[in-house]
Parts: structure tokens; sequence; C-alpha cells
């Protein structure tokens, strides 16, 4: 019974965390199944994002001298005037030392059912309740002294279809805390924040990956680390709290519009995934921290006991502890890529969910939910989201990630931490424009490409990790087992289509690291398949990720 109870619960939070964002409608099966569909899409015209205000000016670093002045002072509509009265202090997140580091690499196995998914089409047009209003933060004197100039708010930005007509979308903030790592402390950090941004027109929904480092205006405060807006808010009594000082955090720094948000910590985290018996997670880059193993022999604050863990790419069955491990992870891997691998379990939490076959439950469920997430999301504006859920194929989803020294640029502020600012290029606009974009835009997935995709190599479930890598990108394959032919050297390529040009076969060919010479073209007008990929034992799957080889780490 016990257990039962915490499946429900955590079945409601699932609809915040990923439900309701109406991930990518993943069939019963696990992640990998919903590559099977084969339903061909609809097409969506790409939106426009007229400019709308002044470029933003991006900042200077600059030495403070003594009370600081901002640069820009934009004029906006005063919602309040809080009055600053403490300021949160960071927890500490530095890498603990490990007591000692045995060799251990774990290796658990998922098993995959293919399994077709089914076209489900909403029997009523949905009447969504109106957004909360939008809300700019007040003129705004800084409360402390400025290390870099204050950058001119960005205009909020708008996504249009081909007519003109401002798309209906509703912006949400998912906020991983750390609060309990320090019980009681009342400052913690927001280290993890992903935009979930649902277009109710076209049926379709993107992520965004807001980096905890990034060095952005906190209203009323100063020029800081993103990821203290939140604690800010509630330290100093804003109006709604945290939440209320994120929003025009987030609405002053990336023009974005946030209408709710849902927040919870590490051991709901963990709570989450061992309700659901665990998620299977495709592995694309080798990941090595140290894992916390206890308390140490003495119990000792500080003295506890890690060990070096080792994940290899494939295909891993994690629990709520493994899972938040990978989450969090960053010995190997830059902040940047904790994100992906973020959004990546966002993913896999809402195909296990689905598989269970417990969406429709969700209005009896909620009541219990509220007692384990923090949302002010209400269960009226949820509750029409549920056909749309039902209705959506595996690419209405797009992923968006800052990259390191393309949106942004990194900085040492005088205080000796390391921080990233905006790129002064314009960088992460482009990005807030292209995540605001319906992803039913995307090329790839009006060309609805038909690939099959072989294990050539002598690692297990590799086939599903190219597939699991090429669904982000927007394609739709099959992952078919193990090649006939036994292992090979190298990734081979077979191109059916007879027409090359302006196919999908470049961006195949660049997500897979596939050499030129292995291009093979076999125009075949009875085919089956577009493309067929045999993976060789050279395929190597962390081309464009962040990662840095643990070999150079010590």
């Amino acid at each position: 019974m016990q257990c039962r109870m915490r499946l429900i619960v955590s079945v409601g939070l699932f609809l915040i965390v990923a439900g309701f964002l109406a991930l990518n409608g993943i069939a019963p099966g696990g992640v990998f199944a919903a590559l099977q569909a084969t339903a061909p899409p609809t097409n969506t015209p790409r939106a426009t994002i007229p400019p709308t205000n002044t470029p933003r000016v991006s900042p200077t670093p600059v030495t403070p001298t003594g009370t600081a002045v901002p640069t820009d002072t934009p004029t906006l509509t005063p919602s309040n005037t809080p009055t600053a009265t403490a300021t949160p202090t960071a927890t500490d997140t530095s890498t603990p030392t490990a007591t000692h580091t045995p060799s251990i690499t774990p290796s658990p196995t998922a098993t995959f059912t293919p399994t077709n998914t089914p076209t489900i089409t909403p029997t009523y047009t949905p009447t969504f309740p109106p957004t909360p209003t939008l809300l700019y933060p007040p003129e705004f004197t800084p409360q402390s002294p400025l290390t870099t100039a204050i950058p001119t708010a960005l205009p909020r930005l708008r996504s249009y279809d081909t007519s003109g007509t401002p798309y209906r979308l509703l912006n949400i903030l998912l906020i991983g805390n750390d609060g309990d790592v320090i019980p009681g402390d009342p400052s913690f950090n927001t280290d993890t924040m992903i935009i979930v941004s649902i277009n109710r027109d076209t049926n379709t929904v993107s992520m965004v990956s807001l980096p905890r480092d990034l060095y952005v205006y906190i209203p009323n405060w100063t020029m800081q680390r993103l990821n203290l807006a939140y604690g800010r808010g509630e330290a100093i009594g804003w109006t709604d709290g945290g939440w209320g000082l994120i929003r025009q955090t987030v609405l002053y720094n990336f023009g974005i519009e946030l209408h709710y948000y849902a927040m919870v910590d590490f051991e709901g985290f963990e709570e989450i995934i061992n309700s659901l018996g665990g998620v299977d997670i495709a592995v694309d880059c080798p990941i090595e921290d140290y894992r916390y193993q206890g308390p140490g022999e003495d119990g000792v604050p500080g003295e506890e006991d890690y060990e070096l863990w080792t994940i290899p790419v494939g295909v891993h069955h994690m629990d709520g502890d493994l899972a938040l491990w990978y989450a969090r992870s960053r010995r190997n891997t830059i902040d940047f890529d904790r994100g992906r691998r973020q959004q990546q379990i966002l993913r896999a939490i809402w195909a296990t969910a689905k598989n269970s076959g417990l969406i429709t439950q969700i209005p009896d469920l909620w009541d219990q939910m509220t007692s384990v997430v923090e949302t002010n999301m209400p269960l009226s504006e949820i509750i029409p989201l549920l056909p749309l859920a039902l209705s959506m194929e595996p690419n209405d989803i797009t992923n968006h990630f800052f990259r390191k020294n393309v949106e942004t640029m990194a900085w040492q502020p005088p205080d000796g931490s390391y921080v990233q600012l905006p790129d002064p290029n314009g960088g992460m606009l482009r990005l807030m424009e292209d995540f605001l974009t319906p992803p039913t835009a995307n090329r790839l997935r009006l060309e609805n490409a038909r690939i099959e995709i072989f294990n050539g190599t002598g690692n297990e479930s590799w086939d599903l990790v190219a597939t699991d890598r090429l669904i982000w990108e927007g394609f739709v394959p099959q992952a078919m087992g193990q090649s006939e032919n036994g292992p090979q050297p190298e990734t081979v390529i077979y191109d059916y289509t007879g027409n090359s040009k302006g196919s999908s076969l470049n961006e195949l060919v660049k997500y897979l690291n596939i050499q030129p010479d292995n291009i093979i073209l076999e125009p075949d007008p009875n085919r089956t398949a577009d493309f067929k990929i045999v993976l060789g034992e050279n395929y190597n799957s962390c081309v464009d990720r962040q990662w840095v080889d643990p070999e150079n780490l010590d």
C-alpha cells in the first residue's frame, strides 16, 4: 500500500515534470519504442519572431570602484518596490575528494520491445484558461556593488505564424534545487532550470536548459549567477517570493514570459525514479565521477565515503540514486552538458510513466501530487493538455542547450569565481528565438526519412544509443538490433533514395561521424527504408558533445 501511494504521488509529479509537458508521446514499450513510429507528420510553417525593440546590449566586464551605477535603465512599469534585507549565501557544490577510488563500472542492462506508436486524436477542441498577466520588474536601484555593466533588458519575445498571429504559448519553469543538502538552510540554489514551452496551436513542445552560472541582472539587486535569483527572492520577501523574482529575472535577461513553475529537490527526484522501478537511459558519452557510498567509518562530517564510478556508452537501467548522479555529474563533462542529460532523463520519466498507463488518472491524483511538488499551476490548466499529450509524435519536441563560446563567453569576476556572460554577438538571442519556433518547422521532420540502424559492433545496444542520438536531431529512426554480418571496423551508411542532394544524408553523416568513403549510394525505387546504417567499431557517439577525457583531469 505504501509503495502504491508513492507511485500515485509520483505520477502526479510526472505530470508537472514531464506529463503535461507532453514531452514526446512515447508509446508503451520503453523510451526507444517510440522510435518505431511511421505516421507522416503535418507540415507547419516556420514561425518568425520580428524585432520589437532596441537590440540587446551585452555586458562589458569592468572593475568596480566604490558604488557602481547601472549603465542602462530601461523604462518599465513598476509592479512593486521591494527593499532588500538579506543576501542568500550560495551552498558549496565542490566535488568531494574520494577516500579511495576502486575501479567500479556498473553495467546494468535493459530489454526493449519495440511497438508502434498509436495514433490518438483528441475528440474535442480544448478550452484553455488565460495565462497569468505578464509581470515586468520594477525600476531598479542596485542594492549591491556591480562587477560588470547591467545589460539592456531583452524585449519580450513572441512567436508568430505566417499570418502574423502570435502562437498561444504556455511556458513553465522546471526547477531542481539543492535545499535538502543542508537541512534548514533557506538559501538553496536552483542548479537545474529548464523552460518548457508548450505551443497550444501546433501541439508541439520545446525545452531549453538555463546555465546555473550564467551571469545575469537580478532586478533590484546586482549582476549575479542565475541560480541565486530564487533564493534571493525568498530571502527579501519579493512579491511571489523566489518564483516572483526568478520570473522577472528570466523576463529581463532572456525575453521569455514564464507563466508557471514546478520545483522538486534531490530527495523528491530520487523518489520519482524509484517509484517507477527505474528508467532506461542511452548513455552516449562515458560518465566518470565520484559517487557517495555512505557516511564513512566514524560518521564524521566531511569524511564521507566516495568511490569513483564509470558508466560506459550503452543503455543502462538507473534507479533514483544513479539517475541523480548521472544528471548532476560534471567531472568529465562541462557544466553545459548536464542540461542535456537532465532533459534526457525527463524524456525517460515520461516514457516510463506513459508505459504505466496512468496519464488519464492525473485529475484524481492532483491532491497527492501537490503534497510532493511545489507548483503554482492549477489543475484547470492541465486537463486541456491531456489529449494533446496523447496525440503527439516523437519529434514534436525540440531540445535546446547553451554552448560554451557560442551562446556564452567565460568570465572571472573580481571575487575569483567562474561565470558565463551572454555572447556579445547575439548568440543567446538567436537561441531564444529558435526555442520559441515550433519544431514542426524542422526540415528533417518534414522529410520524414525512414532510417534503419544495425549494430555492427561488439558492444551491446549501441544501435539504441545511435537511435536515441538521432531523435534529438528530429529524426525517427528504427533500431534493428545486431547486424547479420557481425562486427565490422567502420560505420557505413547506405543511401537508397537516389536523391542525396538536399536530403538527410549530410546530417546523418555529421551526427554519426561517418567517413565520406563509407557512404554507399544504392538508389532503389522499391525500398522499404531510405537509409540503412550499420555501426562499426569506430562509431563515436560523443561527437558534438561537450565532453572532457577523464584521463586528462588528474
